[in-house]
Formats: C-alpha cells, structure tokens, sequence
C-alpha cells in the first residue's frame, strides 16, 4: 500500500455558524440519552426474570448493535462539530468505518431475525417454544455477529491495501465507504463491486426476508375474527416494524439511491438517522410502547427503593 495521506480530516457540518453550540448541546443529549436507554434494556433484561423470552433476547442484542455503533461514530462526531473539523488518522478512519459496518450489518440480519421470531409467534404459535429455544437464539446471534465481523474485515481489509494519495478531507460526518474510497488513487472497481455484493447480503435479502414474514403475518392477523385479538397480534410486531422501516429506509435510500453533491447536506442529514436517531429511538419505541419492559422497571425501581434503606441501616448497625 503506498500511503500519502497520515492524516484525514473530517469536516462535518463546517458551516453551522452561530448553530455550532445549539446542535452540539442536542447531540450531548441524544447521546446520553441512547446510552442510558440502551443500557437500561440490557440491565432490565439481565435482572428481571419476565423478560426471559426470544423477543426480548433479540432486542438486547438490537442495544448492543445501537451502543456499539453510537460509540463508534458520536464521540468523534461530537468533537467536529464543535471545532469546526476533526483530524483522524487513516487507520483510525478505516477502523471507525469497520466498527460501523460491522455494527450495521449485524443489525440488519438481527432485524430480518427478529422478523422471523414475529412470524412464528403469530402464525405458527403452537410450535413457536419448540422451534425459538434458548439454544437456537444464542447459535442465530452468534452466527450474526461472526458473520458481520468477518465479512466486513475482509472488506476493510481490501480497502486498506488500496493506494491512498489524497485529497486528505473528507466531507461527512463520519468515514464512510464512499468517502474513503475517494482519497485512494487505486482502481476501485472492484472495492466498489464487492460494496455492492456486501449491500445486497446484508441490506437487499434482509429486507426481503422482512417484507415476507410480514406479509404472511398480516394475512394471518386478517383472518382473526376477533378485533381485540387482531389488536393484540397486530402491537407484538408494531415496535419492530418502526424500528425497520425507519432504519431500512435510511439505509437503502443513502447507500442504494446515493445523492449527488448538491444534495450533500441531506446525505449528512440522512447518515444522522440511522447513526444517532435510530439508536434513540430503538429503545423508546420498544420501552414505552412495552407492557413487560414497563413492568419490569418498575419493579427493579420499587425493589432498589426498598432495599436501600434496609442497606444504609445494615451498613449503620455495623459501625
């Protein structure tokens, strides 16, 4: 690899102006708020023996995808934003470009997973416990993350023995595939053929295995005679089908549809949906519209409440 550029830098959203603060303050607090949201799941689902279930198994694995790539993308996106631009190394660019990817790959089968759990439970129920054991869960996840990680290092691994010359800046809020390729003076023909093979694995066939889980679904639920039943099988997949059609729908927009340079500000604007919203609102959406994740809460809460004070008593008798 013959390597020009030692540094890149990242410009962001270079002319914010007198917005720079404001938009900086709401992504502290989007951040925060995705961290503390996405921990919550996993601690609740750690803790509380109600929340023992596929569907619940899935979606902590879904906060895990969301913390990793939050991590990965809104700490540097912070320190941009503040000062204007953000340098980076090239391996750093590569690596934060690896971690993303491998974070959104997962996150696409996890969600084509999650589909099928909806399927089984609503149109095949009697068998649903037999097939979605505990076992098959914990051997889908793996294959999920040993996939994603694979695949995607081997991709990044082609990436980093382009030759790379400059420019050295790229202009986007984070080190995305395209923008990288950009600064290699190599052919990238065939970094851009497997991209897109890589697009299809994991964003075109998930999408499609969603697409038909839930229409055997909806053709299951309109066969129910009873409203309040439909009702109740409709709820146990509306949470995830937000949470797909927000995240797809940003992701085949940017990656199979990608704008032009005039439209470069949306492009930004757009990659902020799926790295910094979606992992928001991921937990809100299957928290607050969750009967057990609310039950749950609140009995940890009202647990801690109480045995706080029989602790401070404990710890007072001991001096």
């Amino acid at each position: 690899m013959t390597n020009n550029v030692t540094s890149i830098i990242l410009l962001g959203f270079p002319n914010l102006k007198m917005f720079t603060f404001p938009f900086f303050s709401l992504l502290v607090l989007l951040y925060c708020g995705t961290i503390s949201g996405n921990l919550l799941i996993v601690v609740l689902y750690l803790v509380s023996k109600t929340l023992q279930s596929p569907m619940y198994f899935f979606i902590t694995q879904l906060s895990l995808c969301d913390l990793l790539l939050n991590t990965d993308i809104v700490p540097v996106l912070l320190h941009t934003v503040l000062y204007g631009g953000s340098s980076i190394t090239l391996i750093g660019c590569i690596t934060q470009f690896t971690i993303f990817a491998v974070s959104e790959s997962s996150e696409c089968l996890l969600l084509s997973v999650m589909s099928y759990d909806r399927y089984l439970a609503i149109c095949n129920p009697l068998r649903y416990h037999s097939i979605m054991s505990h076992v098959l869960c914990v051997k889908l996840i793996c294959i999920i993350w040993l996939i994603g990680f694979l695949v995607i290092l081997n991709h990044t691994f082609s990436i980093y023995n382009l030759d790379f010359c400059g420019p050295h800046i790229i202009d986007h809020v984070y080190c995305d595939f395209e923008p990288i390729l950009q600064l290699s003076c190599s052919d990238t023909s065939r970094i851009h053929t497997q991209g897109f093979m890589l697009g299809s694995l994991f964003l075109i066939i998930p999408f499609i295995v969603i697409v038909m889980s839930y229409v055997y679904i909806v053709i299951t639920i309109l066969k129910i005679p009873s409203n309040t039943r439909r009702y109740k099988a409709f709820s146990t997949c509306s949470s995830h089908l937000i949470v797909v059609s927000i995240f797809f729908g940003t992701l085949i927009i940017v990656y199979m549809f990608p704008p032009g340079g005039e439209s470069l500000t949306l492009s930004k604007v757009l990659s902020l949906m799926y790295t910094v919203l979606t992992p928001l609102l991921n937990p809100i959406i299957y928290t607050m519209r969750n009967k057990d994740f609310k039950e749950a809460y609140l009995k940890i809460h009202i647990e801690s409440c109480l045995l706080n004070p029989v602790a401070l008593l404990v710890q007072y008798i001991g001096r």
